[in-house]
């Protein structure tokens, strides 16, 4: 009984995996028609880029990227401690677009020499690694809205059409 219990567990198990597979793929294909040059972040694969679309909701409603940083809770918040001021962490703004920044910059850090240097430089300048990546974040909140208007169609501003003589 055990056997047949264990067997058709890992039948499903299998089942779902394929199926989790199919889905990825698709979702990537759909990402890759909307937002290609999203996807070109080092970091950002299929699954995240759908999700920052998905968070977003069109980076035109946005009227810079310090307003979509705002908004992905990126944007420092000054504390000052002393004669010291610091930043801490913005605990507002959209929380799961925030995550799929954070897991872009922690991706980055492990296979991306330009995020690795500025870490480095950010821990000899005096910061935690924490804080440091707190400003990669920031600085990919920047990337990523620079990309998603690169990959938004422009269309013409609607005017009165000039009229036939």
């Amino acid at each position: 009984m055990r056997a047949d219990i264990a067997t058709e567990l890992i039948d499903r198990t299998i089942d779902l995996t394929r199926r989790i597979s199919q889905l990825r793929r698709h979702i990537e294909k759909l990402v890759e028609s909307i937002a290609p040059r999203l996807m070109t972040i080092p970091g950002c694969a299929g699954l995240t880029a759908a999700k920052i679309l998905g968070e977003t909701a069109g980076a035109t409603r946005f009227r810079s990227s310090a307003a979509f940083a705002m908004h992905a809770g990126t944007a420092p918040i000054p504390v000052w401690t002393g004669n010291r001021t610091r930043f801490h962490l913005n605990r507002g703004g959209n929380r799961q677009l925030n995550a799929a920044l954070r897991r872009i910059a922690v991706t980055q850090l492990r296979i991306h020499p330009p995020a690795q240097t500025l870490i480095q430089r950010r821990i000899n300048h005096g910061d935690s690694k924490t804080e440091a990546i707190r400003v990669l974040r920031r600085h990919l909140a920047d990337v990523v809205y620079r990309q998603l208007i690169n990959d938004t169609p422009h269309t013409p501003k609607q005017g009165r059409q000039p009229t036939a003589a």
